[in-house]
């Protein structure tokens, strides 16, 4: 029995293999046999050259989170396009808190007749309790999900078919619970069906979820198919299907948005890409979060950085407006605290830092002060490490230029991405420049400043690039405070203590810029999106005249 099962589930593999490789072009024969009109269907590019994972308790790149944010649905939601305002999804409601035998327990309700896709193996069937029991069962393996540490010391029962408790071992408050079971991370709600019947290997090339979009086709290195779910709870999408190209080359990626070929692409930070894009008609571009911060980490562990006179003279000697001069100033601004406060709670502005005296508004000449007495009157020299990306690479150049002004020489070697990420953790740096967005307060503060994540040495080795050990016990403290308000009094405390010892220094923010043809119109206002993408849902459409416009771009581009 158990060799048949193996040889089932490679038969699965093979023929979704198979399917993958198939002509694009009989994607949507299916749908054209039934309708006597072009589809409508969206053309979205990416700025990478592949799909990464598509089992959503693996998503983590953008092009992951967006088919993930299309396939699949949460207990809850992040409101589509104004995230981090959470509502119901799969549940018909928000969770109600009781306490049992001295524990929070969280409540969850289901709504009734939501449809799983039929997938390869299994056909549509309603979705219940068991399949979230199911999800979340492997949400927290980590042999099975990438977020398993998320849901330590949570465990969920079935009540009924249609409603499920969470209990935890310690408790959290909304703010930290609830993001837990959105559309977000290992929130998603996978069918128990059809993983236990392909298997996981199989289901990562063919996800089933109940989202407005299903699963169609994957052509390797060129584009992903997703087909309309005509049987979505909220409706049925107006699009026909998505298409999603990848295409790291960002002039390729304008050229089809300029002559009709594509609808919505990943834009570029580079100065000047929007304003030229914008020299044409029917063009729109919309600024959206959320937006990645990033921060200057100083190792506390490494001589002379150690000394925090060291630390404080390199604060007074920087000055975020270089910075922020990289980007348009449209949709980047400062940052003043690790926890940003423009999108969550928890954060410092910069009226609460300058009050307390932590701004470190530029002083070179109390920054050489600094050196002086901390015995470096003639500075030193860091050797660091930093990123062939452009943002990046121009961060290292602005510190190196801000530095030598009181006699700190740096010497940044540049390496690919991927290999400055490497480098960064495995031989930790004297000062590190990182770009990162985290959901909350508790996961930024977390990751970069409790000592279990310190590099290498850590429990949990993570993000501490400062190696810091001082506020252990507020993140704590705040993590298992159910009363929001004293959480987010505990999460300033924390940071305030960051900046007071100045283990970190606070940059700048960047939103997304996403340029579209004007005839998208996404069906929700676009503020900020968890997905890294605009978000296409079953309100998202192209006006009546679109597949006209676009047939004609097409033609004229063919030519």
């Amino acid at each position: 029995m158990g060799r048949t099962r193996v040889l089932y589930r490679t038969v699965i593999v093979f023929l979704l293999l198979t399917f993958i490789q198939t002509p694009h072009s009989m994607a949507w024969s299916w749908l054209n046999n039934k309708k006597k009109t072009p589809p409508s269907v969206l053309r979205f590019a990416l700025h990478v050259s592949k799909m990464g994972k598509m089992d959503p308790h693996f998503a983590a790149a953008s092009q992951d989170r967006s088919v993930a944010d299309m396939v699949f649905n949460g207990l809850l939601r992040y409101q589509p396009g104004n995230a981090p305002h959470i509502e119901p999804d799969l549940a018909t409601e928000m969770p109600q808190l009781v306490m049992e035998n001295g524990h929070q327990v969280w409540y969850v309700t289901l709504r009734k007749g939501i449809m799983f896709h039929p997938g390869p193996m299994t056909p549509a069937y309603e979705l219940t309790a068991d399949d979230v029991v199911y999800s979340f069962t492997k949400a927290a393996d980590k042999k099975r999900s990438a977020y398993a540490g998320d849901y330590e010391g949570i465990t969920i029962n079935k009540v009924d078919d249609y409603i499920v408790k969470f209990t935890l071992l310690k408790p959290l408050s909304s703010i930290l619970f609830f993001p837990k079971i959105t559309n977000y991370n290992g929130g998603f709600i996978v069918s128990k069906k059809a993983m236990e019947t392909m298997g996981d290997e199989a289901y990562g090339k063919h996800p089933v979820g109940t989202g407005p979009f299903m699963f169609r086709q994957y052509i390797t290195g060129e584009k992903l198919i997703l087909g309309a779910n005509h049987d979505f709870f909220r409706g049925k999408p107006a699009l026909d299907g998505v298409e999603l190209f990848f295409m790291p080359d960002t002039q390729k990626r304008k050229s089809g948005l300029l002559n009709g070929t594509l609808d919505v692409i990943i834009g570029s930070g580079n100065k000047g890409f929007a304003s030229e894009l914008m020299l044409h008609n029917g063009i729109e571009i919309d600024t959206h979060g959320v937006g990645e911060v990033t921060t200057i980490y100083f190792n506390t562990a490494i001589p002379p950085m150690d000394d925090i006179k060291v630390r404080k003279a390199i604060a007074y000697a920087l000055n975020r407006k270089s910075y922020l001069n990289i980007y348009n100033k449209d949709f980047a601004g400062y940052v003043y605290s690790p926890v940003p406060s423009h999108f969550l709670p928890g954060g410092l502005t910069h009226q609460d830092v300058k009050t307390l005296g932590l701004d470190y508004a530029e002083d070179v000449q109390k920054a050489k002060d600094l050196l002086c007495r901390a015995g470096y009157p003639n500075g030193f020299t860091l050797e660091l490490v930093g990123s062939e990306k452009r943002t990046y690479s121009n961060f290292y150049r602005i510190l190196h230029e801000q530095l030598a002004r009181i006699g700190i020489l740096t010497k940044t070697k540049i390496l690919s991405h991927a290999d400055m990420h490497r480098e960064i953790r495995k031989n930790p740096k004297p000062i590190v420049i990182y770009t990162a967005w985290r959901p909350n307060a508790d996961v930024f503060l977390s990751r970069f400043f409790h000592s279990d994540a310190i590099l290498i040495s850590g429990i949990k080795p993570d993000t501490n690039f400062s190696h810091y050990t001082k506020i252990d016990k507020l993140i704590e403290a705040a993590r298992h405070e159910a009363n929001p308000e004293e959480q987010i009094q505990l999460w300033h405390q924390a940071q305030i203590r960051i900046l007071n010892d100045m283990v970190a220094y606070p940059l700048i923010y960047a939103n997304m810029r996403t340029p579209r043809r004007d005839y998208v119109d996404y069906g929700h206002r676009l503020k900020s999106s968890m997905a890294l993408y605009p978000q296409f849902t079953e309100k998202t459409k192209l006006t009546s005249h679109t597949i006209t416009r676009r047939n004609n771009f097409t033609q004229i581009a063919m030519h």
